[in-house]
Formats: structure tokens, sequence, C-alpha cells
């Protein structure tokens, strides 16, 4: 029952590469399904669980997360209903991707999964990179952006992946030691990565 993990840059073409090893190998897909499985289980909004991963690391949720007990939000919204911090994401979203790892066969996107599953049997992590204007030509082309705004996002995308990671996973996503196969999409197109990643999991 194999996992992968595919983490990538922004407009490295991880996105498109992950649903291409999907359909080539009959896995499922998944990536936004995490944020409903979390919002789920903590009884709170998807978009809730959204705002703590683009804050994840910001001193003003740190200090609010650290002044405001459980005890409050039961009292404020009713101890029905569910509320979440950065540390109740940590822990919940390890506990989602770990029993989406167990049923298998799938295809992860993101989210720490390389780290999450680091220690779990039969799972490849994969990283793509690419150089910075080839990202930008990416995200022009596949979503027919300004140069502006591609620019924008890549830059945004980044910062945020940097701060999430430093926050709950304390590494660098990007050192290559994390995983079994680096592909720069620079230099090898998806259709190659797609055939070196079914070479690497197949038996």
């Amino acid at each position: 029952m194999t996992v992968i993990t595919v983490s990538r840059l922004g407009g490295a073409g991880g996105r498109t590469l992950a649903k291409k090893i999907s359909r080539k190998l009959g896995y499922s897909f998944v990536d936004r399904e995490i944020i409903r499985m979390v919002a789920k289980q903590t009884n709170v909004s998807s978009k809730w669980v959204e705002s703590i991963e683009k804050e994840a690391g910001n001193s003003l949720t740190k200090l609010i997360d650290g002044m405001i007990s459980k005890n409050y939000f039961d009292r404020l919204l009713g101890a029905d209903k569910g509320y979440i911090t950065e540390e109740i994401y940590e822990e919940t979203l390890t506990n989602v991707i770990s029993s989406i790892a167990k049923e298998g066969n799938a295809v992860i996107l993101g989210r720490g999964g390389q780290f999450i599953l680091k220690d779990h049997k039969d799972t490849f992590h994969i990283l793509l990179v690419a150089d910075r204007t080839d990202r930008i030509n990416f995200m022009i082309k596949k979503h027919k952006f300004s140069t502006e705004k591609a620019t924008l996002l890549i830059d945004k995308y980044e910062k945020r992946r940097k701060n999430m990671f430093k926050k709950f996973h304390k590494a660098e996503y990007n050192n290559p030691e994390h995983y079994h196969l680096v592909i720069n999409t620079s230099y090898v197109s998806l259709e190659k990565a797609l055939a070196l990643i079914c070479d690497l999991v197949r038996p």
C-alpha cells in the first residue's frame, strides 16, 4: 500500500504532476481534502483551518493562542462548538495524514507529508524545484496570470511555506536529504518526471 508525498516550490508543477501520478497509478489524489478532514475533526470551518495555515508562526497568532483558553471558547461558542489553534492544527494534521497513509495508494500534496511520514513504510517523498523564471512562466501559461500576479503569488507562496515549515516541522523543506527524489522541472519535463516516479515506486 504505497504512499507518495509531493512537495514543491511554487510554480514547479507539483499539483499538475501529483494528479498525473494518481491517474497513472490509480491512486487517490489528496490535497484540499486534508483541510476538510482537519476541520471536521476539530469541529470548525475549513476557512478557519486555512487561516491557521496562512498565518502559521505569526506573532499575533501565537500571542492569541497563548492568551485564550479552550474554556473561554467553550463559554463563548458553546461546548458543542470546536476551536483550533496552531498546536491543535499540528496534532490533527498529523493524525489525518497518518490515517490516509494507513489506507495507502495515495498521492499527498504538500502540508509536510514528507516529515509526518518520514518513518512510514512504503512511502516515497518527491520534491519538485525549478528556476524562478521558469516557475513564473509556468504560472502564466497554466493559469493565464499576468507576470506581475504570477510573481506576487510565487513570492507570497514561498514566504508562507517557509513560515509554516519553520513553525510546524522545524526543518528546511528544500533540503534534499528529506526526499527519495528531487526533480528540477526546468530541465526535466513533467512527463519524464512521471516516468521516473513510477519506476521508483513500482516493485
